[in-house]
């Protein structure tokens, strides 16, 4: 039986395509970053739910040996956990823009480094890379968030040519908006992290925290990245990326054929 590994599970795209999986007949181990959602994905019918911190190293290194000693092999492991911090670049503390890349960035090149050797020795695997339309284009206001997606890039292109002539597949998923708590924790994060009063940029911020309920033009909902998830297990040979939601289409065209500063006025419209 296919097997996966799936990191961010509490809620969300996370929480869906563990469900969606597991409905397929995969054997999926979500792991959660808090006691509480390990309690709470059990109670669902998760057996195989384990706690992971992706900040820390051997909380990673546990889930893999648990995993390696249930079935033998890790077919495929899903990098998903992440968040996003809300707030101009100039209102972003460097400690809060490391923490924004702990989690997006550090914490999913850990979890690469310690399953390649895994994979290289068993001979084959899938190792999916949650990046998004922001890891393709910038959005204002979004910056910490826009570098921890544009590192996901360069690393996963890197990685890509290095296990050239292997049957180990890095994959992106650029995803546009998808229904999920993502809005509502950036805004969180953009209150605790963020001094609004005294900032340039107060009007924006006052407005992006009336709007984070409003409707997102173009979005859709969790199951749209599960479905392609599940697309992606079942071919030997998955393409580099997958683009989710008409956003990400969208964008990613205009970022080809745009010149930058034609770009730049679009997106800023989406201010």
């Amino acid at each position: 039986m296919h097997n996966i590994v799936i990191t961010g599970c509490s809620t969300g795209i996370g929480l869906i395509t563990a469900q969606y999986l597991k409905e397929q007949g995969y054997k999926v181990y979500p792991t959660v970053k808090n006691e509480k959602d390990l309690i709470t994905l059990q109670t669902m019918g998760f057996n195989n739910v384990m706690k992971l911190d992706v900040r820390e190293a051997d909380e990673i290194s546990k889930v893999i040996n648990a995993v390696l000693e249930e079935d033998g092999k890790i077919d495929t492991w899903f990098n998903n956990a992440g968040f996003g911090q809300a707030g101009a670049i100039e209102d972003i503390s460097t400690q809060t823009l490391r923490e924004q890349f702990e989690t997006n960035v550090f914490g999913l090149h850990e979890c690469t480094r310690q399953i390649i050797p895994i994979m290289r020795q068993q001979g084959y695997g899938k190792i999916i890379q949650h990046s998004s339309v922001l890891g393709l284009i910038s959005l204002f206001g979004r910056g910490s968030y826009n570098a921890s997606k544009y590192a996901i890039e360069g690393l996963t292109d890197t990685l890509r040519l290095e296990l050239r002539g292997t049957d180990i597949y890095p994959v992106l998923l650029n995803t546009g908006p998808i229904s999920s708590d993502f809005r509502k924790n950036a805004m969180k994060k953009l209150e605790k992290n963020v001094n609004m009063k005294n900032s340039v940029f107060y009007d924006y911020y006052e407005k992006a925290l009336s709007a984070q309920k409003s409707k997102v033009p173009f979005n859709e909902e969790a199951i749209s990245v599960a479905k392609v998830v599940h697309k992606i297990l079942l071919v030997k040979k998955p393409k580099p990326r997958y683009y989710i939601t008409k956003a990400t289409y969208l964008l990613g065209y205009f970022k080809r054929i745009l010149s930058t500063s034609a770009l730049d006025k679009l997106l800023n419209k989406l201010t």
